[in-house]
């Protein structure tokens, strides 16, 4: 099991915008330019006069419900800018006041695999008022992702049996299936996606980024990256530093971070944030224990039950609720506080009654599974595909059973889980990417970043690492619960950035809400 940091937004979960997919094509791509573009969002970076035809571009918007939305072309490989290329979706929520418009804001809400088209269409819930006022919000599926050439790795019914499988293998027979059933599903991702597979990379999706800010017309990229948004963004400012507006990385993943750490890491901040979670159960009557301690073990019991003895569904559910399908639903709650009650009620009705089906829901959201078993987003597939470019790791199994036990000395529960994921990266047959690396931006403006203390899948631990490896950043720290901090529960956390967004004035290093 691996963990996408997302950003979780009821209202985009909800609306949905019906874009025709885009095949590749040689030569030129995307939309032909109707007007000029101000010169300086129309020159290509230093060293890049052979992207002009792509700088050059302007989008052609239309109308899709309350949003405009519009294609940019890009190049497929840009070792190759000149051979083929593929289309980007956008989509744009305009400014409420466009008198006094600042200019566009680009959003990333993590992943990999996230959708931006998802994201922006939510504007009203995702920036605050006075940025909604001013901005125009842009968001964009990454190639790869969603609505831009979605990566495909498996049927669904194949999918199901991927997430549903042991993510704990407890002896060499079961680890042999595992690494099998990784590879499977690496195979699947080549030959189902063609020649994108191997240009679907961070840095590929950034430099796509700077191209979106050119046709935005935007001489500096304003931002707002969440989890895995943020190590879009900051590899962005690493290419771009003299281009970074107004940026806001939240829930930050270290662009330096080798895969074990991020592991260990997350085990961590999930491991924190059901402790809390468990403190909230007990202090209701919890079917787990009477203690924080006692729930935790409770709940590592319960998950080796699962693993042993699956349990059915009351729903009509072809699915059983595994120990895989258990800890995704769990993992589910842990990204908002607001769904810890929903996850009590789910584990009491596994427990009492035997039954996995609201745990099984919470599984499915997580998965963007529809009750029908038919996926409707392609999160987790862009995910590994994404992930495993930037990040290739070991291919030997012995690796994670070290990996697992070092693990679940500091996160008992989350540890295994998360150190075993890693092998299906270890099996990825592109390797591509230019791997974990540090980015200090230097030449950049200033860049704000946030941490929340119990994140569950970006530690706090990570932005204070970030901040100090930029070149021009301040530090804004939330003590909270959740993933992410920005528009989600705080005033204090939101004015600052608001402020930061609508008059360009940067908050106080150390700021703590």
């Amino acid at each position: 099991m691996r963990v996408p940091g997302k950003v979780l937004v009821a209202a985009a979960a909800a609306l949905t915008l019906g874009l025709s997919g885009c095949s590749l094509m040689p030569g030129s791509g995307g939309q032909t330019p109707t007007t000029p573009l101000p010169s300086a969002s129309r020159t290509p970076p230093p060293g890049s006069q052979a992207l002009a035809r792509y700088y050059g571009q302007a989008l052609a918007w239309h109308a899709c419900g309350a949003a405009e939305c519009a294609g940019l072309s890009v190049p497929l490989d840009y070792t190759k800018p000149m051979g083929a290329s593929i289309t980007v979706q956008v989509l744009r929520m305009k400014a409420t006041r466009p008198g006094q418009r600042i200019g566009s804001l680009v959003v990333n809400p993590g992943g990999p695999g996230g959708s931006g088209v998802d994201y922006a269409r939510a504007a009203d819930f995702i920036v605050g008022a006075p940025v909604r006022q001013r901005f125009d919000i842009v968001g964009f599926d990454p190639r790869g992702v969603q609505r831009s050439h979605p990566v495909d790795c498996l049927p669904d019914a194949q999918m199901d049996a991927f997430l549903a499988q042991d993510p704990t293998p407890d002896d060499q027979a079961e680890e042999q299936a595992f690494a099998a059933s990784g590879a499977a599903f690496a195979r699947g991702c080549v030959q189902r996606t063609g020649p994108l597979i191997g240009h679907i990379s961070t840095e590929d999706a950034a430099k796509d980024m700077d191209i979106l800010r050119s046709a935005l017309g935007d001489a500096k990229l304003n931002y707002l990256g969440k989890s895995y948004g943020t190590l879009l963004g900051a590899v962005y400012a690493g290419l771009f530093p003299k281009l970074v507006g107004r940026f806001v990385l939240d829930g930050v993943v270290p662009p330096d971070a080798s895969p074990a750490q991020i592991a260990l890491g997350q085990a961590e901040g999930f491991e924190r944030a059901t402790r809390a979670w468990a403190q909230n159960c007990v202090n209701a009557g919890c079917p787990l224990g009477n203690s924080v301690d006692g729930v935790m073990t409770g709940m590592r019991d319960l998950l080796k039950r699962l693993d042993a003895s699956p349990v059915p569904m009351s729903d009509g559910h072809e699915s059983m609720l595994t120990e895989g399908w258990a800890a995704t639903g769990i993992a589910q709650a842990m990204y908002d506080q607001g769904s810890w009650d929903s996850l009590t009620a789910a584990l009491r009705q596994v427990v009492d009654q035997n039954n996995g089906t609201e745990l099984m829901k919470l599984a499915d959201q997580y998965a963007e599974r529809d009750p029908n078993g038919h996926y409707t987003g392609n999160l987790l597939e862009a995910f590994y595909a994404i992930s495993c470019l930037d990040s290739p790791d070991s291919p030997d199994p012995k690796v994670y059973e070290q990996r697992a036990r070092d693990a679940a000395a500091k996160a008992p529960t989350w540890g295994p889980f998360l150190a075993w994921g890693g092998l299906v990266c270890g099996q990825w047959p592109v390797k591509e990417g230019t791997g974990p690396h540090a980015i200090s931006a230097t030449g950049s403006g200033p860049i704000a970043v946030i941490g929340t203390t119990r994140d569950p899948a970006t530690p706090y631990e990570w932005s204070v690492q970030l901040r100090h490896e930029l070149a021009n950043a301040r530090l804004l720290t939330f003590n909270g619960d959740g993933h992410t901090a920005y528009a989600r529960s705080n005033a204090c956390v939101d004015s600052a950035i608001d402020d930061y967004y609508t008059a360009g004035t940067l908050f106080a290093d150390g700021l703590k809400c």
